[in-house]
């Protein structure tokens, strides 16, 4: 059961100072009647509401995915720099949070939600939730380096990295990465393009393992978390809702 302010609140029709002066001039109803006093307990799977005759969907938990442009920062608020929460202006945000952290110039994958349990899964170490990278560097690792990226480097913190994945990306997958994405391919210039895997997800990574290797990242974008992907037709700075299908996947890991 939850308080009928909270409830409104949670849908996102207003703050719950707002939706007190909504139900003060009686644009709610409950089952049918008009209610006023915000402290109704209300059942979300049984009561009707409705705000301005128009009936209301309570979702416990919300889930988006955003393919996640450059310039904007991964969190719920900032003073300087637009945050990915205030790209869902059409959704309820109130309690909303990205799931782990793009840099401010990474592109790509970004799980949106306010259900701390599976955010708290997918992030966990103990879990080693995979999540895939294209990275385009200004100059290509030998042999025995890629064999040091695959086996953990010591890039200045207490542990070195975990073990992960690196090869060059194909053809296909550099034209599917770059579908919807603010970086371009420039002739004569020496970009190598590579596929990371990882299992963890420490402070800009990517850059400082390459960086290991006297290597610089051009442009970094996220393609996968899990068995969730970023599908090449969602357009940069979008977003939509998760399936029932992807949500259910996620929880079972």
């Amino acid at each position: 059961m939850l308080r009928l302010d909270k409830y409104l609140a949670d849908v996102g029709i207003g703050t719950r100072s707002e939706v007190k002066k909504y139900l003060k001039y009686g644009l709610v109803s409950v089952n049918g009647s008009i209610v006023k006093d915000s402290s109704l307990k209300v059942d979300p799977k049984k009561d009707k509401v409705t705000y301005k005759g128009e009936d209301l969907l309570y979702q416990e938990y919300r889930y988006y995915i955003l393919n996640k442009p450059a310039g904007c920062v991964s969190a719920t608020k900032d003073g300087l720099s637009q945050t990915v929460i205030e790209i869902l202006k059409n959704e309820p945000t109130r309690d909303l949070f990205p799931v782990g952290r793009l840099d401010k110039d990474t592109e790509g994958l970004l799980l949106i939600t306010n259900d701390g349990k599976l955010a708290h899964n997918l992030l966990s170490p103990k879990k080693h939730v995979d999540k895939s990278y294209i990275a385009f560097v200004d100059k290509a690792l030998e042999e025995k380096q890629l064999l040091e990226f695959k086996q953990g480097l010591d890039i200045g913190d207490e542990t070195p990295t975990l073990p992960c994945e690196i090869k060059l990306a194909t053809e296909n997958e550099i034209i599917s990465s770059l579908n919807n994405a603010s970086f371009k391919i420039c002739e004569g210039k020496n970009e190598i393009a590579y596929i990371v895997v990882l299992k963890e997800g420490r402070y800009h990574q990517v850059k400082r393992m390459f960086e290991h290797f006297g290597s610089t990242v051009i442009y970094l974008k996220r393609l996968t978390m899990g068995n969730l992907s970023l599908s090449p037709t969602l357009p940069i700075g979008q977003y939509r809702a998760l399936t029932d299908e992807e949500i259910q996947i996620l929880k079972e890991r």
